[in-house]
């Protein structure tokens, strides 16, 4: 079962409360006992002034005067030595109070003796199981309160903690009662103090979630118009294809529509590359990028002899970085693709390798048309496509390469060639530290 925070605090809090009522009652009750006691030593304290101060003899103060007939709670006086004193009394008692044991049959005594006038003395003196009855009582009674106050405590708790909880239980069904295309940002304004900061992590991560419904929404729509026109152009050149009446005109039909093919097939691929970057599918390790951006300039060597472009590559310092080898392998890939495909023939296309500080770069350097600086932002955008321009592509490209930097927590970004004219692609990540020996 899930820890419950009300049931914790409750049950905290009821056994904090009876821990600190168990204490003040035994701390209550400890001195209620020694003033009960005490204010029966001044009791006796007192008849023995009184009967100093009256002189009479054989004078008998108890409770039954007071019309009690216990005869454990009489205070008893003794004017010595004209009085015959107790067997159980020693000679020569010091003035003061005493606590004596008078046998089984009288038990024990608490005596307190004066002086009086004339070197006499009075001896007052009282059963001490009477006097430990009364206290016991006297005590008790200051427990009473208490005893009673634990329980509506308790009561109070649980009704507080529940009172108190209840807004986030409404909080709970508004939540679950959302749909999943329509999230609105939860209401804070009744909430306690602790957990407002909590609500707004949840309705900015709604904002986010919106955000991606959103984008979701527009990439579905995108890619389903992308997908539209080449699936259409296929279908009409399949038909174009079935009305030919020999095998050259076959041949001139197949053409474009294996370009038609290989343009959705590119798409096709392009849209699952960003699906499973978008699912963070990845799993990091040690990439040697020298290695592979050899193994990727290899690859696209055939498409630049074909244009005619010079494809170079310039390793200044073999960097390695900690990431995902395919998401890295799809930003350099989609960045020499593209400064490929809006190169001139003739023209230079260099994938630069380098360190700067603690990062790791990578620059695809051309002397392309490059980009307007006001629509650099815009590129990175699913299927946004550069105005004025004839090149064929889905515009996936770099809404590619922006994906997995942002997966992998590095930074992309594209600036004038400093050698002239043309774009210079950058991507900067930090390096991988150093393997432990």
């Amino acid at each position: 079962m899930k820890r419950s925070i009300q049931s914790h605090l409750t049950r905290s809090l009821a056994l904090a409360i009876l821990v600190a009522g168990i204490v003040a009652t035994a701390v209550s009750f400890y001195f209620s006992y020694g003033e009960a006691e005490e204010f029966q030593d001044d009791a006796l304290r007192q008849v023995a002034i009184l009967n100093g101060a009256y002189r009479h003899g054989n004078a008998r103060l108890s409770a039954a005067d007071n019309g009690s007939d216990d005869e454990d709670s009489l205070i008893r006086v003794i004017h010595l030595p004209q009085e015959p004193k107790p067997v159980w009394m020693p000679h020569g008692l010091a003035p003061g109070f005493h606590t004596l044991n008078g046998g089984e049959d009288v038990g024990v005594q608490r005596v307190y003796v004066r002086e009086a006038a004339a070197g006499n003395r009075i001896a007052v003196f009282q059963s001490t199981e009477s006097r430990d009855e009364i206290a016991m009582n006297s005590a008790l009674r200051t427990l009473i309160p208490l005893l009673i106050l634990l329980p509506i405590l308790a009561g109070l708790i649980v009704q507080i903690v529940r009172s108190e909880l209840k807004p986030v239980k409404h909080l709970s069904d508004q939540l679950d009662n959302q749909l999943a295309n329509q999230l609105s940002p939860l209401p804070v304004q009744e909430l306690p103090a602790e957990i407002v900061p909590f609500v707004q992590a949840i309705n900015r991560l709604l904002g986010r979630a919106n955000i991606l419904v959103a984008e979701q929404r527009r990439f579905v729509a995108d890619a389903s118009h992308e997908l539209r026109t080449p699936l259409a152009a296929l279908s009409f050149q399949a038909q174009n294809l079935a009305r030919a009446h020999d095998m050259e005109a076959v041949q001139e039909r197949l053409v474009p529509l294996r370009a038609g093919i290989e343009r959705a097939q590119v798409l096709t691929a392009q849209l699952l590359d960003l699906a499973r970057l978008q699912a963070g599918e990845e799993k990091k390790q040690r990439v040697q990028l020298s290695a592979l951006a050899r193994e990727i300039v290899a690859e696209l060597l055939p498409v630049a002899e074909a244009r005619h472009i010079d494809l170079g590559l310039e390793d200044l310092a073999p960097p390695e970085i900690l990431a995902d080898t395919q998401s890295v392998r799809l930003i350099v890939f989609n960045a020499l693709d593209n400064a490929l495909k809006y190169t001139p023939e003739g023209g230079t296309v260099t994938l630069r390798l380098q360190r700067l500080g603690d990062d790791a770069v990578i620059d695809v350097a051309d002397n392309g048309p490059g980009i307007p600086p006001a629509e650099r932002e815009q590129v990175f955008n699913p299927f946004h496509r550069v105005e004025n321009t004839d090149v064929p592509g889905s515009g996936l490209g770099l809404a590619i390469v922006r994906e997995a930097a942002a997966r992998l927590g590095g930074q992309v970004s594209l600036m004038d060639n400093p050698q002239g004219r043309g774009l210079v692609f950058r991507y900067v990540q930090r390096m991988a530290p150093p393997e432990a020996k």
